[in-house]
């Protein structure tokens, strides 16, 4: 019987699995490199082993220092959770040659599975050796790991070989594994899985569909279970070819089969030979703790002969440190308040105070409905995204309600192009217009205010406050009544520093209200106060290329220099942030005048990295 569980893992996952085994009785360790060494997994086991370093190649990727901690922490059994070495069977050998139980599947099944070029060839499939003009466009795709790591989209054959580098670079980054492989690339499809779980006395379990066709950068946004819309018999289909699958390799544990639906046919993904992020809502549907059952057939116990009936429907949201209208760049910074309505199950990694870093995944939590119907749970998870408190970097949050409101979502015509389709739309700002009259009120009630020793302004003498909002700058006034703070318009019903409620064509509006520095949260309106008087030395030259979020400069345009010659919309340099690669791209055709970048460089949000002058 198991009695002490490590996790080879960080955030949510890890936090997530340490909350099955507190409630099984088991021991929790930790492992956490040098960024992560306060954070909330590292806090809540029962032991945290430092991995010394802060990349992923140094810590989360060292199979050899985590098997090293898992003994020395005395721990009796390795989960991998998702992601890192989870899908790697030289790692769970060394679980298992070092004398611990691997919450996993046999490494041969990884073997066999986790490489998605070996796993296309078992089910009969093959990838292209060869691309030719008639198989575009093709989808470069590494062949260990996922979450849209190392992946491309090509559309002319002038990009196989860019792309073919980045996905290479990037997956070895993310997974320590740089092997990648083409195949065509199917558009306008659904992205439908099959959740099986598998013991060692020859029963498989397939627990329903999940369809997670809401994607970015081919990593899943929005997933839910069961997939809506399949057709009983392609259901059936889909269970049938996961269960396949699954014997194939006398799979044992929790696994995920992967399919793109189009035109009512399933085709064959890939397996993933691990839990997978978007596990909750089968674990809500079908009333079970997927976490805990893998430990059992760890232990070698067998399941049932059939699975638990499914009840009602679940959707899952997560919820990401970036900015979707700005290419999705991940966010860094204080995580100050984090806060979800308990009527949604919530995992995160992240408590209060917490710093999201430049090394891994922006992935701040998610959050999972479940209700009777697809409908009311949409519903449910739009109004508990609405009403969260997120005070801290910007998040997606607002696109995650829309998109739960959009209407191909709610009639279940999504598929992986909603984003390419919709992404303008569902990003388009809609601040609150008296988002800044609140924030500067609140500020009126704050500490400054005893500076002062009481009010002593005229009456008629109005207070200016400026705040950037939305990308653009808003100016209010307000004044000191003899009764009490005056705004043309509206009437100021209370004003305290945290909670302002104003009357607005008879209609009372509260506002909470949070100051952080400069950074002002007025319920889900993100604004920034700007000074009185702006620094004129502030600027940038015209044609200036920005860092658009803190990473490594990790290659430079082959050539690329000084004085030449670029067009409009050309790569000229690579940033990785968070375990993805980021093109900065020239704004205007031109010449590059100046650059100031270097490869390995480290860079922060904002810093100069080359100027572009536009073309005569």
């Amino acid at each position: 019987m198991i009695t002490s569980v490590l996790v080879a893992n960080r955030g949510e996952i890890a936090c997530r699995v340490f909350r099955t085994c507190r409630e099984l009785g088991i021991r929790t360790v930790a492992v956490h490199s040098d960024a992560d060494d306060n954070a909330l997994h590292a806090r809540v086991a029962d032991t945290a082993v430092r991995l010394p370093g802060a990349a992923p190649a140094e810590t989360y990727l060292r199979g050899d220092l985590i098997v090293k901690a898992a003994v020395a922490a005395g721990a009796d059994a390795v989960h991998p959770g998702y992601g890192f070495l989870s899908e790697n069977a030289g790692f769970a050998r060394a679980v298992l040659d070092a004398g611990l139980v691997w919450i996993g599947p046999p490494p041969e099944a990884i073997e066999a599975m986790a490489s998605k070029t070996r796993a296309k060839e078992l089910m009969g499939l093959a990838p292209l050796r060869e691309v030719a003009q008639g198989d575009l466009p093709v989808l470069v795709k590494a062949a260990a790991g996922g979450g849209g790591r190392g992946m491309r989209v090509v559309r002319r054959l002038e990009e196989l070989c860019a792309a073919l580098e980045g996905a290479r670079a990037e997956a070895t980054s993310a997974f320590g594994d740089g092997e990648v492989f083409v195949e065509p690339y199917i558009e306008h499809g659904r992205h439908v899985e099959v959740q099986v779980l598998a013991d060692a006395h020859g029963t498989v379990w397939a627990l329903g569909t999940r369809d997670c066709s809401l994607q970015r950068r081919h990593q899943k946004v929005i997933e839910e279970a069961p997939a809506p819309g399949l057709s009983e018999g392609l259901a059936e289909e889909l269970h049938a070819l996961a269960v396949r699958a699954a014997r194939a390799v006398d799979y044992v544990g929790a696994g995920t089969v992967e399919f793109l639906v189009a035109d009512g046919r399933a085709h064959f993904l890939e397996m993933n030979t691990r839990l997978q992020v978007e596990h909750p809502v089968t674990e809500a549907v079908f009333g079970i703790d997927l976490v805990a059952l893998q430990i059992r057939v760890a232990e070698g116990h067998a399941l049932e002969t059939d699975p638990p009936c499914a009840r009602g429907h679940a959707i899952e949201a997560r919820l990401y440190a970036e900015d979707p209208a700005h290419d999705w760049a991940p966010q860094t910074g204080t995580v100050h308040r984090l806060a979800v309505p308990d009527t949604v199950r919530l995992d995160t990694g992240y408590g209060d105070g917490d710093t999201i870093g430049i090394h891994y995944d922006p992935l701040l939590a998610k959050a999972v409905a479940h209700a009777p119907t697809r409908a009311e749970a949409a519903r449910k998870l739009a109004g508990a995204l609405e009403r969260a408190t997120l005070h801290g970097p910007p998040t997606n949050r607002d696109l995650l309600v829309r998109s739960l409101r959009h209407p191909e979502f709610t009639a279940a015509r999504m598929d992986t192009g909603f984003y390419d389709r919709n992404l303008a739309d569902l990003t388009e700002p809609a601040p609150d217009p008296y988002a800044p009259l609140a924030a500067a009120l609140a500020e009126a009630q704050g500490p400054a205010r005893s500076r002062f020793g009481g009010w002593r302004n005229v009456p008629s003498q109005p207070q200016v406050k400026r705040y950037a909002m939305a990308g653009e700058e808003h100016e209010v006034r307000y004044r000191h009544g003899r009764a009490g703070l005056e705004a043309d318009g509206v009437r100021v019903v209370r004003a305290g520093a945290d909670l302002v409620v104003l009357e607005v064509d008879g209609i009372q509006r509260r506002f909470e209200v949070a100051r952080y520095g400069d950074r002002v949260h007025v319920n889900t309106t993100t604004l920034t106060a700007l000074p009185r008087f702006p620094d004129p030395t502030a600027q940038h030259a015209p044609g200036s290329l920005l860092a658009p979020m803190p990473g490594t400069v990790v290659r430079i345009a082959e050539g690329l220099v000084a004085g030449a010659a670029v067009q409009a919309g050309e790569p000229l340099l690579w940033l990785e942030a968070m375990k993805m690669e980021h093109r900065i791209t020239a704004p205007v055709t031109g010449t590059l005048s100046a650059l100031h970048a270097t490869p390995g460089q480290q860079v922060e949000p904002g810093a100069l990295l080359a100027v572009v002058e536009s073309a005569p």
